[in-house]
């Protein structure tokens, strides 16, 4: 995700007025106004229909393609862009096959196991990076890895029907998170959030998000036959792990210097500005089901 306030240059930064972003008044005109929310709705389609209308054997295959790019992001960003192409392919595509490794022991009843190959690639990238942020390159495979194995196994358990409408209902809470945090950051403004981790966030706008994620998926869950309150109370709580995604990824961008990941998605940035948030949801959420069994569509039986 991206900062509440839109626009980074009308943040209001100035002398004593760091803790605070203007509001409405700051709003200029943007092309990104029309770039993001045109992207979002069709990424948006394209991510529900792959869930829905996708044969599950396949869903795992996508999710390591989709992967790749942010891999490459991954280990560019933190190697802050003084490492050889090779190389850095070389990394890419090494966690992308962690990856697709970890998944396959995982689909094959092995879910401890899985980890091995996540490990391993790690391994890997701690050697290939020795010069360039070992440390750093190493947790790339493990920070893209394990929201691949959450998602995968929320995917298709207790049965594909059910983990489809999991993971769209996990969509919907990071996207109506993300969308709120916008909308209500640039019109109220207001005291920001975590000024030394992304000075364009708010208060305004996290609550704001976290109440478009209890309106939206309550009335998801309500759609289904489910209970709307118990839904919507679930959202708003579980909203904050995709906002405190959106401000780990916030953090490693500061940390080596980079306003976004990358330019592959006009009026969003690169692919992990996108799934910065779902990243930390997907994880949250597979430890909420297979750890402490939640039901999170609230009905029915896993």
């Amino acid at each position: 995700m991206n900062d509440n306030t839109a626009s980074p240059n009308s943040a209001g930064i100035g002398p004593g007025r760091h803790d605070h972003a203007p509001g409405l008044r700051s709003l200029r005109w943007n092309i990104d106004w029309i770039l993001r929310p045109l992207f979002g709705i069709f990424m948006a389609i394209i991510a529900i229909a792959a869930v829905v209308g996708l044969p599950p054997k396949y869903f795992p295959w996508l999710i390591v393609l989709l992967w790749i790019p942010a891999a490459y992001e991954w280990h560019r960003m933190v190697a802050q862009n003084r490492i050889e192409t090779v190389r850095l392919c070389l990394m890419t595509g090494m966690t992308a096959v962690s990856i697709a490794a970890a998944i396959f022991l995982m689909l094959r009843g092995a879910p401890l196991v899985s980890v091995i190959p996540l490990a391993a690639g790690a391994a890997a990238a701690f050697l290939l990076g020795r010069d360039s942020n070992s440390l750093w390159q190493a947790a790339g495979v493990g920070y893209l890895g394990l929201p691949a194995l959450a998602l995968v196994a929320l995917r298709v358990y207790p049965d594909p029907a059910h983990g489809a409408r999991v993971i769209v209902g996990l969509f919907f809470i990071v996207w109506a998170t993300d969308t709120g945090a916008l909308v209500f950051g640039n019109l109220i403004g207001g005291p920001r959030l975590a000024p030394s981790l992304s000075p364009g966030k708010t208060w305004a706008g996290t609550i704001g998000g976290s109440l478009s994620a209890a309106l939206v998926y309550g009335c998801y869950i309500g759609l289904i036959g489910g209970p709307m309150e118990v839904a919507a109370l679930f959202a708003f709580w579980f909203s904050a792990v995709a906002h405190g995604g959106d401000l780990l990824e916030s953090f490693v961008k500061r940390r080596f210097g980079f306003k976004d990941s990358g330019s592959m998605i006009p009026g969003h940035g690169g692919i992990l500005d996108r799934l910065d948030s779902t990243f930390a949801a997907a994880v949250a959420l597979a430890i909420l089901v297979f750890g402490a069994h939640l039901n999170p569509l609230f009905w029915g039986h896993l």
